[in-house]
């Protein structure tokens, strides 16, 4: 019998006795056993199914009940040419924005002032964008689909906007490839939960050595080809690549530099 246990010996590559009592069946292992899908058979999604899934989305928290979020379908194949990318590929493209617009035009429908133009609300909006998207992956792998988040929207976020049509107040925080997968896809190894799981106290005292043993896990059943390496002309190629060798190589030159000033032009001030 397989259980939950064995689920999570390959999610993190550790031995232990957590759920090794329970079956490796409903939400819960679903979710341990999740995987990104990158490659799609031809097969369409129905709308009526679609349709059932953005209610989940729907249906995830939101703060305040705010509901700040926007969801796009992108169906139109004329909008997927301007922006390219391996996104055409998926049976259904969806965009996932956070969306102020709508309480700042419910504020002069009713006559209130808004004077929520901060950082607190741009946080607000992200996170109910976010917790919308994660409802409808959730959703959608029950029902045998495979999803494949893509935050690069953002590397071409003022083109997105335009193809889009997205005023000030609405930007995306990522697309969603949705589709049948036609490769079972793998297991992406994640950080030991002593790395990420705090109990009344943050404690990140051990954290090399975890993170250490973590590297060799991972590189032991997915060794990154130098192909796959960040910044090689700039740090060359390893035969050894650990996942923190390479994600700080990433995070070691600025990303979206431009983002910040995008914002501010497009109707968030930050303040």
């Amino acid at each position: 019998m397989t259980t939950i246990a064995d689920l999570y010996k390959a999610r993190f590559g550790l031995d232990k006795d957590i759920g090794q009592d329970m079956k490796a069946e409903g939400t819960v292992a679903g979710i341990l056993n999740r995987r990104s899908h990158r490659r799609y058979t031809d097969e369409p999604v129905s709308n009526d199914l679609l349709d059932v899934l953005l209610a989940c989305a729907q249906s995830a928290p939101a703060k305040s009940d705010l509901q700040q979020y926007s969801i796009i379908v992108v169906e139109d194949p004329k909008a997927r040419e301007v922006i390219g990318g391996w996104e055409g590929a998926a049976p259904v493209f969806l965009m996932f924005c956070a969306d102020s617009r709508r309480q700042r035009k419910l504020a002069k429908i009713r006559g209130h002032d808004f004077e929520n133009d901060n950082v607190d609300t741009f946080m607000n909006v992200c996170v109910d964008a976010a917790l919308a998207m994660q409802s409808f992956i959730l959703a959608a792998e029950s029902a045998g689909l495979g999803c494949c988040p893509i935050s690069q929207v953002r590397n071409r976020i003022e083109a997105w906007c335009e193809v889009l049509g997205l005023p000030e107040g609405v930007f995306p925080i990522s697309g969603l490839c949705v589709g049948w997968p036609s490769t079972p896809g793998f297991i992406s190894m994640r950080l030991p939960p002593s790395t990420v799981v705090h109990r009344d106290r943050y404690d990140d005292s051990n954290l090399e050595a975890d993170v250490d043993a973590y590297d060799k896990r991972r590189h032991a059943i997915y060794a990154i080809p130098p192909e796959k390496q960040r910044l090689t002309e700039r740090y060359g190629a390893l035969d050894f690549c650990g996942w923190s060798e390479n994600t700080t190589r990433q995070l070691s030159e600025p990303e979206r530099a431009g983002f910040k000033a995008f914002l501010n032009k497009h109707g968030f001030s930050l303040k």
